[in-house]
């Protein structure tokens, strides 16, 4: 089939000798030839582009060079690269030429190109190491280190580095059981086993028990499958007990108990840790008992993210300040934790250098930097400024090559080709260009660029394309009938979509209001609409219908708390339930303290777009905190009876 399409193109590029093609229909043969590697047609086609001097030719240069790659030599690529300094796909370039270099050991060129490489790529850094170690550098093979201990998997390029490196006695036996704990807690069990091969003796017959212990960790340690003899033995232990303790903390602890006598003093903390991890995001008051079994483990970021988190709970403020004295330098400088170590210090009375804290990342305008200027009361500041991008500033940035390659690519439906080339174009814009780049994008009806571009600027701002309001019409009405802050819906919407119609989610909510299929049909029916069928649900007004009555019927469930509701349209109620306390809570601490990343940073930024909204629609506005408001106790709250139908909407990890 690919051979039969790429000669229909070469018999239709012939056919058109007597005649030109005009830009589109030549730069869509170009697409086809390159998917179909024809690199005669692709060269005819390109050619024919210049030609015609059409605003797209490079791409086709690019798609070309690739297909030519393996063959070229360094001069062609550096004339390329000379050539097209400034797009995107020159970066690219230089990542797949690098790697051909690596390939041939040119390590005088690689190491020349590898200067000006922006990108990260994992493949290319293992050349890099490989490099310096083939032009002499005496330390060089050292600085793998962080690449073998790195998460994820691999590329296959890095193996002849990582063998240097185990030959020279730079990669430890150590190092590799390291690398095999991580492997096997990623659930990479093909890499996992590849790891461990690399140990000496060690016999290939036992690589079984790998998949043994993944398939039932329960019956591994209830029938002690597997001996705590030998090093590999307790390691696949430790990872049973790890699956089994994030399921059934209280059978994967006694187990532990039994057992953990068998193993050294370094591995106990670490299964300590790892209990306490999954103690924390289960809100278990235990967790921070675990911690402290556990204190001479090394924590990862998310481990002391969640002793912070257990903390925060039990509203224990030094201990709050204490574990983020704990964090790396970097994870410290994240806007959370600058917030909660503030609030620690206030609850502590120590306000001055609680204000100091709180005065700078109140500037931010975000989620924590709207608590920080909440925490800092009614003082005297500056307001943000605010500027519109007049039409001299529209039209001089509607003029720039990469502005008009990147809406000429979404025009052809080369989506993430026009990203690429609009964050290029942009990168460097300062607030007055960004926001004339957001106000281009909002006129293309690309609100989801709009917001993006916007979002960038630093001190001037435009907050009618920071939080856009279309199809204002539809969800004004549905919020009216279903008794809902407008300001709320479209800050769920916004977070949901970016206001794309077409949005389809990895898990298949759709829409608008990304509303599940499922749950789409049974809102349906308990609204009567008789003729729906899921075609429907990408209809916008359909969509918006059945979004803002299941916002109706969450916050209905939730007792009329928004921030719950926000949690229950993502996760699911049962789970919005099961996250608050046995006593009344901040609304902070239980946004905080939501065990799924993807809906804790989800609900804080719905609840920050609703603040914004409010005061862009003119409703009423409410601080953020006062939006997050108090979470009820869990005696007072009830799971509703249709849990099982509303599980459907679901869309967390």
């Amino acid at each position: 089939m690919v051979f039969l399409r790429g000669l229909i193109f070469s018999l239709l590029l012939a056919s058109t000798s007597a005649w030109a093609l005009n830009n589109d229909e030549l730069f869509a043969g170009a697409r086809e030839a390159y998917k179909v590697r024809d690199e005669a047609a692709l060269a005819e086609y390109t050619r024919q582009l210049h030609g015609q001097n059409y605003i797209l030719a490079p791409y086709a240069d690019y798609w070309l060079l690739l297909l030519r790659l393996s063959q070229a030599d360094h001069q062609t690529v550096q004339e390329f690269l000379q050539r097209y300094p400034d797009l995107p796909f020159a970066d690219r370039v230089r990542g797949e030429w690098l790697k051909q270099l690596g390939k041939r050991q040119d390590w005088q060129n690689f190491v020349d190109e590898y200067l000006h490489f922006q990108r990260e790529d994992t493949a290319v850094s293992c050349y890099a190491v490989e490099a310096r170690a083939g032009l002499g550098e005496p330390e060089a093979l050292n600085s793998g280190k962080s690449l073998w201990h790195a998460a994820g998997e691999p590329p296959a390029s890095c193996n002849s580095l990582f063998d240097r490196m185990q030959k020279a006695g730079i990669l430890t036996e150590q190092d590799i059981w390291q690398r095999f704990r991580l492997a096997m807690l990623e659930g990479k069990f093909a890499l996992a086993k590849s790891i461990v091969q690399r140990i000496p003796k060690f016999e290939s017959a036992q690589l079984k028990l790998i998949d043994t212990v993944n398939a039932n960790p329960q019956r591994v340690l209830d029938k002690k499958t597997i001996s705590l003899k030998s090093r590999y033995g307790r390691e696949l232990n430790l990872y049973a007990l790890d699956r089994l303790a994030r399921s059934q903390m209280d059978s994967a602890l006694k187990h532990w108990i039994s057992m953990q006598s068998s193993f050294e003093s370094a591995d106990r903390n670490y299964a300590w840790a790892r209990f306490a991890l999954y103690a924390a995001r289960k809100h278990d008051p235990a967790a921070l008992e675990y911690y402290t079994r556990g204190s001479d483990a090394t924590l990862d970021k998310e481990q002391i993210a969640w002793k912070v988190r257990a903390a925060l709970r039990i509203k224990d403020w030094p201990g709050v300040q204490a574990a983020i004295a704990e964090m790396p330098v970097t994870q410290q400088q994240e806007s959370a934790w600058r917030y909660w170590k503030g609030r620690a210090l206030k609850e502590q009375q120590q306000i001055p250098q609680a204000n100091a804290i709180f005065v700078p990342l109140s500037h931010e305008r975000s989620y924590y930097g709207l608590l920080a200027e909440e925490e800092l009361g009614p003082v005297m500041s500056e307001p943000p400024s605010f500027y519109k991008a007049s039409e001299d500033d529209v039209k001089e940035v509607a003029a720039m090559p990469g502005i008009k390659r990147a809406i000429e690519l979404q025009r052809v439906d080369l989506r993430w080709e026009s990203r690429a080339e609009w964050a290029m174009a942009t990168k460097d814009f300062d607030d007055r260009l960004m926001i004339s780049a957001a106000e281009i994008a909002a006129r293309q009806e690309w609100y989801d660029l709009a917001i993006i571009t916007a979002d960038k600027t630093r001190f001037t701002h435009d907050y009618t394309l920071r939080y856009p309001t279309p199809y204002r019409d539809l969800v004004k009405s549905f919020a009216k009938d279903q008794d809902l802050d407008e300001a709320w819906v479209y800050g769920l919407a916004r977070q949901e979509s970016r206001f794309i119609i077409q949005a389809k989610s990895g898990v298949g909510a759709a829409g608008l209001m990304q509303v599940m299929p499922a749950t789409a049909k049974w809102i349906a029916k308990r609204m009567g609409l008789d003729s729906y069928h899921n075609g429907m649900i990408h209809q916008l007004e359909t969509n918006i219908q059945l979004g803002t009555y299941y916002m109706r019927h969450v916050l209905d469930q939730m007792g009329g708390q928004a921030l719950m509701a926000t949690a229950a349209y993502n996760a699911g109620p049962g789970r919005a339930k099961r996250w608050a306390g046995a006593q009344p809570m901040e609304g902070a601490i239980y946004a905080e303290t939501i065990p799924f990343s993807e809906t804790r940073n989800y609900v804080q930024k719905v609840m920050a777009n609703a603040y914004f909204y409010a005061s862009r629609l003119g409703t009423r506005v409410q601080s953020v905190k006062q939006r997050l408001g108090v979470i009820a106790g869990k005696a007072t709250s009830a799971i509703p009876e249709d849990e099982t139908i509303l599980a459907e909407q679901v869309k967390a990890e």
